[in-house]
């Protein structure tokens, strides 16, 4: 039990125009796939708040195991694929949130670089999961948004050092069911957690940038 991978992944509450968030239904649905025998799976549904995001993240990255990774998922009314997120961005947030707040500041964190990049391959997880026929369309994107999901990406991405993940999916039969939603996040993750396991050297460049930008 003890070498077990952990790996915690979270939706979201419905927010405007989305009655039915997709993402948690979605990550519901990998819950009960599960992602095989050595990994542990936990799943949170996230507020669609930035307080409450800035609180419920550090809970989420205590204690890390090396294995550890975050996995954020998010609904997209643009989206036609279900999308790798590659970077999450500090500035630009001033979409109200469901209580109407906005950081006055409109960044994540005042003295944190304006991008962080995670340290997946996103181009990689998105190629093997997509000359697996899985039936379910992967895309790459550097942009998520600056809204909640942009903001939760970029906290979890500082707090891990870059071992998070982001992953926006379209609404519920646009064109994906939730099972196809639920099948896309397990092979996406897994691919992700065969990734970290081949290149163990995967966190160096992004410690010493993390740790380089801090200094600012």
């Amino acid at each position: 039990m003890a070498n077990k991978k952990k790996v915690i992944v979270t939706g979201f509450e419905p927010f405007g125009e989305h009655a039915v968030n997709s993402s948690w239904v979605a990550v519901q649905e990998l819950e009960r796939l599960g992602l095989g025998e050595e990994v542990d799976l936990h799943v949170r549904e996230v507020p669609v708040e930035y307080q409450a995001v800035q609180s419920l993240l550090p809970s989420l990255w205590k204690d890390p195991q090396p294995q550890q990774l975050v996995v954020h998922v998010g609904v997209s009314g643009l989206a036609t694929t279900v999308t790798l997120e590659q970077c999450g961005h500090n500035r630009g947030y001033k979409r109200l949130d469901n209580c109407s707040f906005c950081p006055a500041s409109q960044c994540c964190m005042e003295n944190g670089p304006d991008c962080i990049q995670s340290v997946l391959d996103m181009d990689a997880v998105c190629k093997r999961v997509n000359d697996s026929s899985l039936g379910v369309t992967l895309s790459v994107s550097k942009d998520a948004g600056r809204y909640l999901c942009d903001y939760t990406y970029y906290t979890s991405l500082y707090l891990g050092q870059g071992h998070s993940a982001f992953i926006h999916v379209p609404p519920l039969g646009k064109p994906y069911s939730s099972q196809d939603l639920g099948r896309a996040l397990q092979a996406a993750i897994q691919e992700m957690l065969n990734l970290l396991e081949l290149d163990p050297k995967h966190n160096k460049h992004c410690d010493h940038e993390h740790q380089h930008q801090h200094d600012h």
